[in-house]
């Protein structure tokens, strides 16, 4: 028995070493992108093709991982409606700006699941066929721009996050396979939480795997803000192990530059948004993204910060974002 006991608090001090411990410096040659969602852009009362166009001609943003919310590219069963993403395409084009499009059901910002209305109504085989059907048109639609860098199918898959009907790792393994079949020319992101998971299954199944970083959230569980306790080597070690096991980069998908409160981030007030963001913890989180050894980032909250600029009167968070992106120099 003490034997046994010995031998396992062997293993989990080797873990607990192996995770928490080291001091690693931050990465010099770090390419910065940011997330964007013309849904959460409106739901701040913004223009969103403003606001995308502010990212990539006042900050000179050059990554963009955007959201392909199903309901706006099929809003009708079989009409598809592309004018928004041509848009988000085309201009990206027009500047040289590399796009990752986020496609699925799951494609990031709450409620998570975009499911049009239509759909909602459908059995679970017949949403999964519709989604595949989604996929095929998308795919086809956009695989030949010079902007599209590579895709991510679904956001956060394993990661019981938002109002979704149904989580199926086999029917994510057929979305997969039917984008790398209707697109050879790119790889495919698989995203995972950064905090809760070992990025195992998110590997499995993508080219590259996207980590989310956050520092500091709401934790409904506890009823309370909290602050992770994981240090940058956190981070790191486990892109080593993935990169040792899977030889699979991993990236960083997901950066907090925007609160996080107990409400949605528009239906909380700016004193409320300050217990989890401000620009000293921008800057934190930039330095702390930085020493995770990631070559990338794109960072979570470009509309927030052209809602605070717009509407606040606020721009400290833009320029933060200009200095960071290079539209300073």
């Amino acid at each position: 028995m003490k034997k046994a006991l010995f031998s396992f608090l062997f293993v989990f001090a080797g873990v607990f070493v192996f995770l928490f411990v080291g001091f690693p410096g931050p990465r010099e040659d770090v390419e910065w992108g940011v997330n964007f969602s013309e849904k959460h852009a409106q739901a701040f009362g913004l223009n969103w093709s403003q606001a995308y166009l502010a990212l990539l001609d006042d900050l000179e943003v050059k990554l963009v991982k955007t959201a392909f919310h199903w309901d706006i590219v099929e809003p009708e069963p079989g009409l598809f409606r592309f004018d928004d993403f041509d848009f988000q395409v085309r201009e990206a084009e027009a500047r040289g700006v590399s796009i990752v499009p986020v496609i699925g059901q799951k494609t990031s910002r709450w409620p998570e699941c975009h499911t049009p209305e239509w759909a909602k109504q459908l059995s679970k085989e017949d949403q999964q066929a519709a989604i595949l059907t989604m996929l095929r048109v998308v795919v086809g639609r956009y695989k030949d721009s010079p902007s599209v860098l590579f895709w991510q199918v679904e956001n956060e898959p394993f990661f019981p996050f938002g109002e979704c009907p149904w989580a199926d790792e086999k029917f994510l393994a057929e979305e997969v396979k039917l984008v790398k079949s209707l697109d050879q020319n790119h790889s495919v992101m698989i995203t995972d939480s950064g905090e809760g998971s070992l990025w195992v299954a998110a590997a499995r199944y993508g080219d590259i795997v996207g980590a989310t970083m956050y520092r500091k959230v709401w934790f409904r569980q506890l009823n309370r803000y909290l602050t992770y306790p994981f240090s940058p080597t956190f981070y790191q070690r486990k892109a080593w192990l993935i990169n040792l096991f899977f030889h699979k980069p991993v990236i960083g998908a997901e950066l907090q530059a925007e609160p996080w409160g107990p409400k949605l981030l528009y239906d909380i007030s700016l004193d409320e948004m300050k217990k989890t963001m401000t620009p000293e913890q921008f800057e934190a989180n930039i330095d702390f993204a930085a020493k995770s050894g990631f070559s990338t980032h794109y960072l979570w909250g470009a509309e927030w910060w052209y809602w605070m600029k717009e509407k606040q009167g606020d721009d400290s968070y833009w320029e933060l974002a200009r200095s960071l992106f290079g539209s300073g120099d």
